[in-house]
């Protein structure tokens, strides 16, 4: 808008060989809305810059008559209002109305009022181009400009709403998949290779509570993050691991029968034992217990986790720091 005044003041300069206040009144608006845009209300935005348009065209339909083309200027400032998202439709509708109303009665003033001047035909000519080029120009910019907005707003609803599902499927304290991701995980498993059997296994840190009781939660809240890591280092393609709860993990362990699984289960177990912790200069260690069962085709996911949590306690009943199979 600012570049079409200078123009047009240009042109009405040479047609005129004077000044003319009104063009260089909008031109000064139009630069003092441009520096204040971020400090304005979007509405009172919009109502600045439609009204100096429609001063404008009212002083140059009054001066130069309706030939030369302002009134195209009229479509580009709607995607102002279109394009206002803070907006509701029906001050939409009402704003394309007045639009409407004034181009109508514009015209018809400039049917009954001869025009005070008139340009010579170069100059005619060139605000017949500056008319429709450079409105096509802020048009083309406002669908340029709405268009990116969007997609940028959709890349970031993707990546917020990728961030929310990963943060509402993680543990906050080891970083580890929590049940509800593990149990989608073994769903999502099921679904897509129905005809592949897979294990889990629950294990639990024996005698955890004398650890927050002896050396204090920081401690515990360290053996459990230390414990995720082996975890994780140990993983590769053999199981997927969450915290189930507590000091409870839960493993994955997909295409894996029980003796399979068996043997991952029993050499994690071994690891978690030789496993050296030091806290605050403080060595300890800790062992596991591990319930296994592997998926029969006909249970339900809810008592293959009962199973294995069934074998878990039988364990812990039989002494702990084992494996039951």
């Amino acid at each position: 808008m600012a570049c079409y005044f200078w123009i047009s003041m240009g042109l009405i300069l040479l047609t005129t060989g004077k000044m003319e206040w009104v063009p260089l009144i909008t031109l000064i608006s139009t630069r003092l809305c441009l520096v204040h845009i971020d400090r304005m209300n979007p509405r009172v935005n919009l109502i600045c810059f439609t009204s100096i348009i429609l001063i404008w065209l009212t002083w140059f339909v009054h001066m130069f008559g309706w030939s030369a083309g302002s009134p195209n200027i009229l479509v580009p400032i709607l995607s102002l209002a279109y394009f206002n998202i803070y907006e509701p439709p029906l001050s939409k509708v009402g704003y394309f109305a007045g639009v409407v109303l004034f181009r109508i009665g514009l015209f018809a003033y400039s049917l009954r009022h001869t025009p005070i001047g008139s340009l010579g035909h170069t100059e005619s000519i060139a605000f017949q181009v500056i008319n429709s080029v450079i409105p096509l120009l802020m048009l083309t910019y406002s669908f340029m400009l709405f268009s990116s907005s969007i997609q940028a707003s959709e890349r970031e609803l993707t990546i917020n709403n990728q961030n929310l599902h990963k943060e509402a499927g993680t543990d906050p304290l080891t970083g580890l998949p929590n049940r509800r991701a593990m149990l989608d995980a073994i769903v999502a498993y099921q679904k897509s290779s129905s005809n592949e059997t897979f294990s889990v296994a629950i294990a639990d840190i024996d005698f955890f509570k004398r650890v927050n009781d002896t050396y204090g939660h920081n401690c515990g809240d360290y053996t459990l993050k230390e414990l995720s890591a082996l975890f994780l280092s140990r993983a590769g393609e053999a199981y997927k691991v969450c915290r189930w709860g507590g000091e409870e993990f839960c493993f994955f362990l997909p295409r894996m029968n029980l003796d399979q699984a068996g043997v991952i289960m029993h050499g994690l177990h071994i690891a978690v034992s030789k496993m050296p912790l030091r806290y605050e200069g403080l060595d300890f260690s800790i062992t596991l217990t591990i319930g296994l069962t592997e998926y029969d085709f006909q249970s339900s996911l809810e008592k293959l986790m009962d199973e294995a949590d069934h074998k878990l306690y039988m364990g812990k009943a039989n002494g702990r720091n084992q494996v039951v199979i």
